[in-house]
């Protein structure tokens, strides 16, 4: 599981049945800055994973990747990869907050 920022979506007009009415998002991983540990910071990737609970633009969510995100009910029969599970309201990190939903 990952923290990521929702970029955008992908539209996609021609696909597999079982995924005709799932919202997918562009989400970019972000990890704990090693020098400052007080911000996130981008990895630089982006994945496409399939919205499970209405998340939007500038969100930080939980993403899990592989198997774990055909665990859901919602995603359980998805030809999927990855899937957002949570939208994160707060980051602490050593009693620092670090990241708050406004």
């Amino acid at each position: 599981m990952f923290i990521a920022r929702v970029t955008g979506s992908v539209v996609s007009t021609q696909k597999a049945a079982s995924m005709v009415g799932h919202k997918l998002l562009v989400v970019e991983p972000y990890r704990l800055d090693e020098k400052k540990r007080g911000s996130l910071v981008t990895t630089g990737r982006t994945f496409i994973a399939v919205d499970t609970l209405g998340a939007g633009v500038d969100d930080f969510v939980l993403v899990v990747q592989g198997s774990s995100a055909r665990l859901t009910p919602e995603t359980a029969k998805l030809p999927i990869d990855a899937a957002v599970i949570g939208i994160v309201d707060a980051v602490t990190i050593d009693k620092q907050s670090i990241y708050k939903r406004d």
